[in-house]
């Protein structure tokens, strides 16, 4: 053993194996033991600390990235959201199969709101009302040789139901759609002049731009009405029938 004395007479430095230790009123300090001891001590702890954590560094980002966004993104210049709600107007057409004896269909107009809910379903409540009657052409030819539809025909109907669209290929997509609702004839003495009415159809959209776009489609809507002229001897019976549509137009997304 090797004492290298200090300059105060209570301490000493001892050199024992491979360690260093003070000698201080006849008591051993293991210096660089302790020291040993307490850095595999921390570097023990980092390591399991590191491995705890590493599944929520991994995990995390993948998470994270879709629910917080940069400052960029919520500021004027970042991505604009995705429009929620539609509104359509236009053109439409419609057979008149409930009014015997007609001979033309109507023209009119039907205005559609659908509020969307995901990227490929939605919920729309449509109106249409129908007046002037599509008349191509002139001359004799019909029932009892009428040359325009009985009566003063039009129609109404209000129908709400789901929506299912999808982009089919760039700017062009296309949309099927239930609905169900009421139905009105009037101009033609039925009664009942109202109906339960259910229908569906489908049709194209080309986007001209992220709010507009231009929309065409057709539905097969079916309602039961009383035949004209019929009376109460008859029990004003209804009979089912079924009216094609058809409309083009321009729809507005916000």
């Amino acid at each position: 053993m090797i004492v290298i004395t200090g300059a105060a007479p209570q301490t000493d430095l001892v050199a024992r194996g491979d360690c260093v230790c003070r000698r201080h009123d006849g008591r051993f300090e293991e210096i660089l033991t302790l020291e040993k001891k307490l850095l595999g001590t921390i570097l023990r702890s980092s390591f399991k600390l590191a491995l705890a954590m590493t599944p929520a560094l991994l995990f995390f980002p993948q998470q994270a990235a879709g629910q917080v966004g940069s400052p960029e993104s919520k500021g004027p210049g970042g991505p604009a959201a995705a429009p929620k709600y539609e509104v359509y107007a236009g053109w439409g057409y419609t057979s008149i199969n409930q009014v015997n004896q007609s001979r033309y269909g109507l023209i009119g107009v039907e205005l559609n709101a659908m509020r969307d809910w995901g990227k490929y379903f939605g919920f729309s409540v449509m109106g249409n009302y129908f007046k002037p009657p599509l008349s191509i052409g002139s001359g004799g030819g019909g029932v009892n040789n009428n040359t325009a539809n009985p009566g003063d025909p039009s129609v109404y109907e209000v129908l709400a139901g789901p929506e299912f669209h999808a982009d089919i290929y760039d700017r062009v997509g296309g949309f099927f759609h239930g609905g169900m609702g009421v139905e009105h004839t009037g101009g033609e003495q039925m009664t009942p002049n109202f109906s339960f009415a259910g229908g569906f159809g489908g049709g194209l959209y080309y986007r001209l731009s992220d709010r507009f776009s231009i929309r065409v489609s057709g539905d097969k809507i079916g309602a039961a009405f009383s035949l004209r002229d019929n009376t109460a001897l008859l029990g004003y019976s209804p009979h089912r029938t079924w009216n094609s549509s058809a409309t083009i137009g321009l729809t507005y997304h916000f």
